[in-house]
Parts: C-alpha cells; structure tokens; sequence
C-alpha cells in the first residue's frame, strides 16, 4: 500500500503547503476539522490509506473510524492517533463535525530535548488501541491543547515551534494515559533503550548557538563508544527501530542543523562547518552538496 504524501494532503485540502511552516525543523500543521469539512464537501472521500506523517486528531461528531483491523463506531467525542506505519480513515456519520488535527513528521519531534522516539511510544505502536472516547472534560482539555497551538503557530514568537512540539508532546502523553497500563510497560525492551539513548546523545549537541561550540560525536564509532556497545550492534539496533543507519542518522540530523545555520545566522562557512565538527571547509562543502545537491553558499541565497 502506498503512503499519502504532504503534498497529496494539500492538493485534496488547501491545494498549497501554507508559507508559514518552517520545513527546516520539520513540517507541522494544524486545522479546524469545521473550517476543513466546509472545503471538502465538494471534494472526493479521502481513501483508507497510509499516510506519510503523524496524525493527532479531536473529533467531535458521529464517525467511523478504521484501522488496520479495527473498526471503531464514535458517538460523540474522542481523541485519535494516527501513525504513517498503519493504514487509517475516519468517516463522518453526520455533518455536524468539529474539532482539531494536527500533522507533523517525525523530524519535527526530534528537535525536541525528550529524546523522544515516535514508533517506540504505545500509541504509535502497531497493534495499539489508537481511538479513545472521551468525556466532556477531557474533550475540554484536549480542546484547551489544540487551541494553544493554533495561538503558537499564527503567533511571530521566535521559539514557538519548541512550544508546540511540547504541546504535541502533551496530546501524546494525554492519550497515553488513557490507556491500560499493561499497554504502556510491556515492550520497552534493550533495543528500544538504546535507540533513545542514541537519539538523546544526538540531540543533546543541539541547537548550535555560536560559532565556538563544537559537536564531540560525530561517527558512529564515537556514539557507540559512548554508550559502551560495539559499532555493528548500534548499527544494527537503529536500523530495526529506525530504518535508518547510524551514520544516515547523524548525517541528517548534521544538515539539518547546518541549514538552520545557513539561513538564520551571518556565520561565515568556515565557522559553520568548524562548529559541525567538520576539520576542512571543503570536507563540510562536499557534505552539503552532496546530500542536497547544492553548495552551501547557493542554499544560503
């Protein structure tokens, strides 16, 4: 089964990725379920389907909703989570629907400092129970959340994206807890807590706040080193949890930081690439280029 892309998203919505979402940290967005109904009355049935991006949505209204195997009947409230690894649709029953959803990819979330891991947490896991009714005071709490963000995201704060990726955060802990806690406790296995400890490593070299500061980790030996496990087992445990080796890992989490550096700083190159643990300017340019296809003064203009 193919996965629903952004883009795919957008041309059976708004038919344009709005300008105000900083793709450089990740993608994020968030919607009044009215507001969207109004536009896609005309429109076709979305399919049941993958999509390729995390889904947290507040329905309120009679709906179907359909998940993998499960099919699950909501009379009035209930709060939704939706992950690109299962395939799911929610169909309304009637056409007095409102509510909230937001979207976002799992790079948005790992700018976070919680060291959070996406598919690792038992809401996004396969085989979990991701529809929760709600009362009306959760409902009200979960109404409270969203509204924060959509406040955050049209706001001109410089940091509100690391607000709302703590009230992302909050949704997500907030379904958690709904949840029986044998569901919570049962698989964090070893593998799981090295992927966490990696990402928490990673993370905590960033951001990069001047020209001085310097990333210590920057190959796979020097994580594994780290975290006292051979170099192949790291590998291997990343790429189960991930899909991705621990160099691939380190490479885009390094250029994203870079292009962040690029557009929001005056930093010469030479300091850019110093700070990235890059021993030669020229080491740091084929880097760039090579992952993006273009030299870093290009992408800076």
């Amino acid at each position: 089964m193919s996965a629903t892309s952004l883009e795919e998203f957008y041309r059976q919505t708004a038919n344009l990725i709005p300008e105000n979402i900083n793709k450089e940290i990740g993608h994020f967005n968030v919607f009044r379920i009215d507001e969207l109904m109004a536009k896609l009355r005309e429109k076709k049935e979305m399919p049941y389907n993958r999509r390729a991006y995390y889904k947290i949505s507040l329905i309120i209204g009679r709906n179907r909703a359909e998940y993998a195997d499960k099919v699950i009947d909501i009379d009035k409230k209930a709060l939704l989570f939706a992950t690109p690894r299962i395939p799911y649709n929610y169909i309304p029953q009637d056409e007095n629907q409102t509510g909230h959803f937001c979207i976002f990819t799992d790079d948005f979330l790992m700018q976070s400092k919680s060291g959070v891991v996406l598919d690792e947490l038992p809401i996004f896991r396969p085989g979990g129970y991701p529809v929760f009714k709600l009362s009306n005071d959760d409902a009200k709490e979960v109404s409270r959340i969203f509204l924060k963000i959509h406040k955050e995201l049209s706001s001109s704060y410089i940091y509100k994206y690391d607000l709302i990726r703590n009230y992302v955060l909050e949704l997500i802990h907030f379904g958690q807890k709904l949840q029986p806690a044998s569901t919570l406790y049962s698989t964090h296995n070893a593998s799981a807590r090295v992927t966490s400890l990696f990402i928490e490593l990673l993370e905590r070299q960033f951001p990069i706040e001047s020209p001085q500061q310097r990333l210590t980790l920057r190959t796979a030996k020097d994580f594994s080193e780290r975290l006292a496990i051979h170099v192949n087992h790291l590998n291997k445990v990343l790429k189960e949890n991930t899909g991705k080796t621990t160099t691939e890992l380190i490479a885009a989490r390094t250029l994203q930081e870079a292009k962040i550096l690029l557009k929001q700083t005056n930093w010469n190159i030479s300091e850019i690439a110093y700070s990235l643990g890059f021993e030669e300017v020229a080491h740091f340019s084929n880097f760039f280029k090579k992952q993006t296809k273009l030299a870093p003064l290009a992408f800076r203009s």
